[in-house]
């Protein structure tokens, strides 16, 4: 298993934690095209972990992430 460093500094990590940190609702997009929402409740160098509207924690592979945008 690859474990790679988490650098607070890069812009990505960033933006992410501000995501957190404001509770904010976010659309992500798998590379299968699956759109899951939900609220980002942490991240760590290898996993993103999202709280759907039924508070169901899911765990997704960064590798695994198209994309994810705040929803409006």
């Amino acid at each position: 298993m690859l474990t790679t460093q988490f650098d607070p500094s890069l812009p990505s990590i960033k933006q992410v934690q501000s995501l957190i940190k404001e509770a904010a609702a976010v659309e992500l997009k798998l590379l299968t095209g699956d759109i899951l929402t939900g609220r980002v409740l942490w991240q760590d160098p290898e996993c993103i972990c999202i709280a759907d509207e039924n508070s169901q924690q899911i765990t997704i592979w960064k590798q695994a992430i198209a994309y994810i945008k705040p929803k409006n």
